[in-house]
């Protein structure tokens, strides 16, 4: 019951759901209007294909210096920059006693979040951009700062227009 009043304070209803018509009419009209709109609405046009932005999910393996919070920070701010992304603000959590970090760096093509196991030599990255940023680009720079012995990258398109 808690959820369904902070839902609806947020303007949620929760047991609300549009019949299948609905639900089909809707998401037509939003493709349609996205479809329609030009280049200032940021999406990307890549390989024939129209979409939101590139979501890069990045594990690091056997990586070091993921408790050290002001290399965390650095290490995202290269990653911005050699992106050509837009840094709006970086947030970081130090975690006690095993050290480990969490944050985000959001930007204004989106987001680049870390979530780091020292003591496991992991960390998870989320790397999200739109517009002319190139999330690939950060990959490098995380390899510099953290010389993980392997590095797993999957690539997702995002909101893709059909």
């Amino acid at each position: 019951m808690v959820e369904n009043i902070s839902s609806f304070q947020l303007g949620i209803d929760l047991d609300a759901r549009p019949s299948k018509a609905q639900a089909e009419v809707g998401s037509a009209a939003i493709v349609g209007e996205h479809a329609a709109a030009d280049s200032s609405d940021h999406f990307v046009s890549r390989d024939g294909m129209a979409f939101a932005g590139t979501h890069l999910i990045v594990d690091l393996w056997g990586a070091s210096r993921l408790d050290d919070l002001g290399h965390v920070e650095h290490a995202l701010r290269r990653a911005v920059d050699a992106s050509r992304a837009t840094l709006l603000h970086i947030h970081l959590h130090h975690f006690t006693p095993n050290g480990g970090i969490s944050g985000v760096a959001v930007l204004a093509e989106s987001h680049i979040s870390i979530h780091t196991w020292p003591e496991r030599g992991f960390a998870a990255l989320d790397v999200f951009m739109c517009g002319d940023a190139d999330p690939q680009q950060a990959i490098p720079e995380l390899d510099r700062a953290f010389k993980p012995a392997r590095i797993e990258v999957d690539e997702l398109r995002r909101g893709r227009v059909k």
